[in-house]
């Protein structure tokens, strides 16, 4: 079927892309943020602040390259940036997209906000059980 005069168009396809692009990066994301060790590379650098490969790596059990990967994944994700000095590779954390993760949170805080207060009140009317 053939739509005409609704203003679908190329616009409208570059914007599909857009939001595409949008659900890929959230969900790179969050995939990030679903592994423990993730998290855990995430802490020791927002606590302890930019740091090198092998200082991270002393932290864990693991070999290197598998680090590595972890590493590579929180990069492509946005979370961490990568700096070379010299033969190291520095990594600093990058907390911008955890402001995505809170604006998607957002809803249902308030959600559960509403649902505790609800309950609150509900409580408020009840008669107190004095059991004397």
């Amino acid at each position: 079927m053939t739509v005409t005069g609704t203003g679908v168009g190329a616009g409208e396809a570059a914007g599909a892309g857009t939001r595409a692009e949008a659900d890929a990066r959230e969900d790179r994301l969050f995939a990030a943020l679903a592994n423990a060790t993730r998290r855990e590379v995430l802490r020791l650098l927002r606590d302890e602040g930019p740091q090198p490969v092998q200082a991270l790596a002393d932290h864990f059990d693991m070999r290197r390259p598998s680090l590595s990967e972890h590493l590579k994944v929180l990069r492509e994700s946005g979370l961490v940036s990568e700096e070379r000095a010299g033969r190291q590779r520095i990594y600093r954390l990058e907390a911008a997209p955890l402001a995505e993760v809170q604006d998607w949170l957002h809803p249902y805080e308030r959600f559960w906000r509403d649902r505790l207060k609800g309950l609150g009140d509900l409580l408020d009317r009840m008669p107190d059980d004095d059991e004397t």
